[in-house]
């Protein structure tokens, strides 16, 4: 499926604006749970609400049940978070590419474990992004060539023990088949030389963490070859 799911969770959007040039394609808004307000801030409505609903105000609800919205309720006592259903029903729809919108920011377990959800086995062959306008996330199995600007700062953090082979081209500090390992520091803080970076490794998962760092969204242009 060509069209890209956006979700919208409920964490931190600090500058909903930077997120609407990457609605200006066609899309499906899929509202996870609390994530509805962000919607409502943009002054949007979801083609799907999807969740436990605890976090949703009463009154918004009965405007999406009036507006005839897809609901997906799940129980509050579940073993999976709203996000990780929410992920689950985006690739049993077909949908190749999805952005995660406001899944970042407050609570630290609630980020970390979005962040993890990205290395899920099942969903190698998905593009999968974490995106709030400012910072995109995405995880590399082989390559990964972004699209920014010169000087927006990217940091590569390992998700397994050891990641082998890792190559850079269009950063200030370049790695040159280089191994980073979990409990070093070695691929934090590079800096892009140009509109253009690309990594690349040979074993293990390693995410990378683009900062915009003058606020202006490039839009999720980048590549993630696997």
């Amino acid at each position: 499926m060509d069209q890209t799911a956006i979700l919208f969770v409920n964490g931190e959007l600090k500058f909903p604006e930077l997120v609407r040039p990457i609605l200006d394609q066609p899309v499906f808004l899929i509202a996870v749970d609390g994530g509805l307000k962000h919607l409502n801030s943009l002054k949007l409505f979801p083609d799907l609400l999807i969740g436990d609903l605890d976090s949703v105000d009463s009154k918004d609800l009965i405007l999406i049940e009036k507006r005839k919205i897809e609901i997906k309720k799940y129980p509050v006592q579940k073993d999976e978070s709203d996000l990780e259903l929410a992920i689950r029903y985006s690739v049993s729809m077909g949908f190749s590419k999805i952005v995660i919108v406001g899944a970042l920011g407050g609570r630290v377990d609630q980020t970390l474990a979005n962040i993890s959800l990205l290395t899920n086995p099942e969903w190698r062959e998905r593009d999968l992004i974490l995106f709030d306008g400012v910072i995109e996330i995405r995880l590399i199995h082989d390559e990964l060539v972004i699209a920014g600007n010169q000087g927006n700062a990217i940091s590569l953090i390992p998700m397994t023990e050891k990641v082998t082979g890792v190559r850079t081209e269009g950063l200030v500090y370049p790695l040159e088949n280089e191994d980073l390992f979990q409990w070093k520091t070695r691929g934090i803080s590079n800096v892009m030389t140009g509109k253009s970076a690309s990594i690349s490794i040979q074993g293990g998962l390693v995410i990378c963490i683009h900062k915009l760092s003058d606020l202006k969204i490039v839009g999720i242009n980048g590549e993630n070859k696997k």
